[in-house]
């Protein structure tokens, strides 16, 4: 159980994602695991090819499940499994890991915040949506994060008006209907 040792092949491994050659990455994530079944971040790996390579949202679940479980600080675990609890539209789920990432030292608080202000757009919750995005651009430093969590404040703004039956945009204009629309 060599820890650095473990790190390199990690690194190799996450080198081999990158490069589209899933099968080695695999060989060097099975092998750190042979090595130590403990080793938190390779299970965090193999969860997200499991996620986004493979499609098997179970699997995937299960490696960042164990990876929380032996690497608790590991903050790649905590987005990789938002994201993927988000897309299962898992909501309860989420909101209990993103309350736990919170607390996690060193975890980005734009990017926690983010999650949340999505699965709140995504439940329909706007001005929760709204409240997040805007922590989203109170905790960024890089512009484009701050513009796209702009550009999703004033989307969340036109989802809120149109759903409270307020059909004009912000110019006092009839919004036009949705192409196809028969009225």
């Amino acid at each position: 159980m060599n820890h650095f040792r473990n790190q390199e092949l990690l690194d190799n491994a996450d080198m081999c994602i990158k490069e589209g050659r899933l099968n080695d990455a695999f060989t060097i994530l099975n092998d750190i695991l042979m090595d130590d079944p403990l080793y938190g971040k390779a299970h965090n790996h193999l969860g997200y090819i499991y996620e986004t390579k493979i499609r098997d949202y179970k699997k995937a679940e299960e490696h960042y499940k164990l990876c929380l479980q032996y690497s608790p600080e590991y903050a790649a675990a905590y987005y990789n499994y938002a994201i993927l609890l988000s897309t299962l539209k898992n909501f309860e789920a989420l909101a209990g890991l993103l309350q736990k990432a919170e607390s996690v030292p060193g975890i980005n608080p734009a990017t926690i915040a983010n999650e949340w202000a999505i699965m709140f757009e995504a439940q329909g919750k706007m001005e929760e949506a709204i409240t997040h995005y805007r922590k989203v651009i109170s905790q960024s430093f890089d512009n484009k994060t701050v513009d796209v969590a702009m550009e999703s404040v004033a989307r969340c703004e036109k989802k809120k008006n149109f759903l409270s039956g307020n059909t004009t945009g912000t110019s006092g204009s009839p919004t036009p209907p949705p192409p196809g629309w028969r009225g």
